[in-house]
Order: structure tokens, then sequence, then C-alpha cells
């Protein structure tokens, strides 16, 4: 199911590299706690039912490990913890570099109005 707009055209994000590199590198620089905003931003840019999906997988792994993380009776730190951050930040890292953003088109030449012949290029005298 794909969101339309109201001319019926279907609503792409198109990111450069740059920008997914910035948003992935958003995630890993705030040590997982900002890993829920690049897609919530998906989410509202973009509105598909797959975007939300995965805004709300993220956010929910934030509202579980960030009270686990406090509560942890692991002096040193809980090793199951990190290995659940380090895999959910490779995770979205993967999905915002490969997955989320949609590849940049092309843009579609101009067509002449109708009844106007194509530009044809070839010999300029004429035949």
């Amino acid at each position: 199911m794909a969101t339309t707009t109201t001319t019926g055209a279907e609503k792409r994000l198109e990111g450069g590299w740059f920008q997914r590199f910035a948003w992935a590198a958003l995630g890993w620089f705030s040590l997982g706690l900002l890993v829920w905003l690049p897609f919530f931003y998906v989410a509202l840019r973009r509105g598909r039912p797959s975007d939300w999906g995965a805004f709300a997988s993220f956010a929910l792994y934030e509202c579980v490990t960030l009270p686990w993380a406090v509560n942890s009776p692991a002096g040193d730190g809980d090793p199951f913890l990190g290995i659940a951050a380090l895999l959910t930040l490779l995770i979205a890292t993967v999905l915002l570099l490969f997955a989320v953003f949609d590849k940049k088109t092309r843009p579609v030449p101009a067509m002449p109005a109708y009844g106007q012949p194509p530009y044809q290029q070839g010999y300029p005298y004429g035949r």
C-alpha cells in the first residue's frame, strides 16, 4: 500500500549519501539514545505504514533499554544490554544507508506541446 498525494503520485523521500550518513551518525554519536529520530522524520515526511512500524520498533527499543540500563543490578554493566545496543545501532545504520531513503531519479525531459514536431538533430540546412 503506497501513500499517494492528492494528485495520485506516490510520496518519495530521496536522500543523498551525505544525508544518509548524517542520520546514521546521529544514532552513533548519541550512543543510541536518538536512534528513533531519523525513523520519525521519515515517517512524518512519507507516511507509509512500514515507516511508522520502523519508528515504533525503535521507539519501543528506547523505552525498554533505557529503564533496563538504569535499573540493571550489574555494577560493571550488562553484557546483554551492550549486545542489544550494538546490534540495534548496526541494524539502524544498515536501514538508513540502504533501505529507508528512495534512490534519486533523473528528471523526465519535457515533451513538446501537442502538434509540434519534436526537435530532430541532423542536417541543419533542410532537405
